[in-house]
Formats: structure tokens, sequence, C-alpha cells
């Protein structure tokens, strides 16, 4: 992804908090990510918001077949989300779909800080996880989950309306994709 389009989709993640648009967000639901990846990438990408029709890999490991992608967002979305480890689960499920072309790691998690924040109160103050230690963490996830849970607990926080761990948390977000915010 290009530095200019990693930039401009910044912005959006912040107008999105910023508008209070984020509180819109169907917490959990497919319709709550293509919501949220429209938001980010409109305009950006001509896929923005539209669930891929090829297969795609990263890191030698490859995502769900396109070909059963929609029957597997469909389980995805009817997966229990009321617990912690129930949300995570869909979470890891949900990344193992990615079901868009580019830009899944920094909607899901967007998508993950709604769903922590409608059902048990919380989100992930990001900013105090590692990028090795984290995306380590979602490599090893669909063998076994217990790391990642036990990453993402120990950083959880109750103060879900501030803006601070909001916005580091969406930067730390890029940062993992590989986009360092030029220094002000």
């Amino acid at each position: 992804m290009s530095r200019d389009i990693d930039k401009k989709s910044l912005e959006k993640a912040y107008q999105l908090i910023e508008s209070g648009d984020i509180h819109s967000v169907e917490a959990g639901t497919l319709n709550g990510l293509i919501y949220i990846h429209t938001r980010l990438f409109e305009g950006l990408y001509d896929f923005a918001g539209k669930i891929r029709t090829q297969n795609i890999s990263k890191g030698g490991f490859r995502f769900a077949n396109a070909l059963y992608l929609n029957e597997i967002l469909v389980k995805i979305n009817e997966m229990p989300d009321t617990t912690f480890d129930e949300i995570i689960a869909k979470y890891v499920e949900m990344n193992i779909a990615h079901p868009f072309l580019e830009g899944n790691g920094r909607s899901m998690r967007i998508w993950l800080d709604v769903l922590l924040k409608a059902r048990i109160k919380k989100v992930i103050d990001w900013q105090h996880i590692g990028k090795a230690v984290y995306l380590q963490a979602m490599e090893r996830s669909p063998i076994n989950d217990l790391e990642l849970k036990t990453l993402l607990k120990a950083n959880l926080s109750s103060d879900t309306e501030n803006r601070e761990i909001l916005f580091r948390g969406i930067e730390q977000s890029y940062y993992y994709e590989g986009y360092e915010k030029d220094p002000e």
C-alpha cells in the first residue's frame, strides 16, 4: 500500500471516531466490518467495503478460499460474542477469512474494539502492544489463540471514551501494517 493511501486512510479512521459515526457500527457483524472498511478506504480503493472474489495470502499463510468466503462469513457472523473469549475467537476467525483484498487488519482492529466496547465495556490499549509480539500471536492464533487472548486481555482498558487511547490505538494499528505517521 502506498504511503499516500495509508495517510489518507489514517485520516479517515480518525474521522470515523471524531465524527461519532463509530457509534453507528453494528458490533460484531459482517455489516459492521464492511461499514468500517468502506469508511477507511472509500475513494482510495475501488473494492472498499466489497468482499473479495480472489484468493489471497500473506507471509505463506493462505486466507479463506474466495470460493467459500461468503458461506464462511455467514458462519462467523453467527458466532457468539458475549464474553471476551468468544469475541477473540470470532476475531481470529474473521482474520482467517480476511474478507477484503487489502485493509483487513486495520478494519478488524477497529471492529474488535467496537465489539469489546459493546459487549464487555472495554477496549484494547493497542499502544502498549508491540508489533512483533502482536503479529506473532496473530500468526499462531489459527492453531491456538491462547497467546493472543493473554496479550489482548493484559491490555484491556475500561476507559472506552479516552480519545488518546483510541487515536493512538489507530496509529499503532497502522504501524502494524508498516505505516508510521510523520512526526509533527
